[in-house]
């Protein structure tokens, strides 16, 4: 059987440069795919379950790209920087490809584009529209793709397929130099499957560090009667979660948001969201003696999507209730 590991060749390179250095915190190299040698994990987002559009083809219009795989299941996205070195982005861009096809991956697109014009694979315009269509949510330092500099260099991008027995699996990969010496990569493994759903996940702890990290988080494990703003029994564990948080911060203030699909009127949806947002909070205050002045409900509709309404993985993402913290001049 064959290694999910680098090439011999690639090995030897990696004796060159030594141990890796300077990973952030908290992050975990996927295993189907080993970085390239002297590279950096400096940013990641894992996702359990989100929709992921894979771009297969090149861009045919504003913003489009034609050829498209629409997928879900859990997503791993790592940005890997390359500091200091001579190496450029073609060097590490071929190593990706021969490693990829060397255990088998079917290679869906690829292209290298030493002046990111055009409208191929691996362009400055398909880059753009790739990661449109499967926008980074958490910030840090994979912010760098999509921003230039004044010694930026050429820039390419992988897409590959794989079966395994545990499912089928995707990688899409774009390589960029973005400074003389700073080699730029966003690896997104995307493992194909089903959601799990009726899951609680969320937890004090969890609603905690997504409000430090963004100023709200999404309250997993609310269920509601289909179109209707009735809290269903099976919510009740994600209620004491969000109770346990709250009294634990009697100083801080929130807003309860609902947020809806797309499908239906704006005013049907509006209305929907707004009665759900109340729902939660009489559910807060009036079962765990939650202050009414700690907890404001409201409602936004179809207004802030998630991900694209175009089907319904990405709809059921975008049906959600959120915690978001109120500053104090509010």
């Amino acid at each position: 059987m064959k290694s999910v590991f680098w090439l011999v060749s690639v090995m030897v390179l990696f004796a060159s440069f030594g141990a890796v250095a300077e990973d952030v915190d908290g992050v975990t190299e996927h295993p189907l795919l080993k970085r390239y040698p002297g590279q950096e994990i400096r940013w990641q987002q894992i996702e359990n379950y989100m929709p992921y559009t894979v771009p297969v083809g090149p861009v045919t219009g504003y913003r489009w790209i034609g050829d498209t795989v629409n997928t879900e299941g859990r997503v791993t996205r790592t940005f890997y920087r390359l500091k200091g070195t001579e190496r450029s982005y073609s060097e590490v861009y071929k190593n990706y490809l021969d490693a990829l096809r060397a255990e088998d991956f079917e290679i869906l697109a690829d292209g290298l584009v030493p002046d990111r014009k055009g409208n191929g694979v691996g362009s400055r315009s398909w880059i753009e529209v790739a990661y449109r269509l499967n926008p980074t949510t958490k910030p840090g330092e994979v912010g760098t793709l999509y921003s230039g500099t004044s010694s930026s260099g050429g820039a390419g991008s992988i897409v590959a397929r794989r079966d395994r027995l545990a499912g089928e699996v995707y990688v899409v990969l774009t390589v960029e130099q973005h400074s003389a010496k700073y080699v730029g990569t966003l690896v997104d493994i995307i493992e194909v499957a089903p959601a799990e759903t009726g899951l609680v996940v969320v937890d004090p702890e969890a609603i905690g560090s997504d409000i430090v990290e963004y100023g709200r988080v999404i309250l997993d494990g609310l269920f509601f009667d289909f179109d209707q703003a009735t809290l269903q029994d099976r919510s009740a564990p994600t209620l004491t979660a969000i109770a346990t948080y709250l009294k634990a911060n009697p100083g801080k203030r929130f807003y309860v948001v609902g947020h809806t699909d797309s499908v239906g009127t704006f005013a049907y949806n509006s209305k929907l969201s707004a009665d759900r947002a109340r729902a939660v909070v009489s559910a807060l205050t009036g079962q765990h003696d939650i202050p009414t002045t700690q907890i404001e409900p409201h409602g936004v509709g179809p207004l802030a999507p998630r991900y694209s309404n175009g089907n319904e993985a990405g709809r059921e993402k975008n049906r959600r209730v959120e915690l978001v913290e109120r500053q104090r001049s509010e």
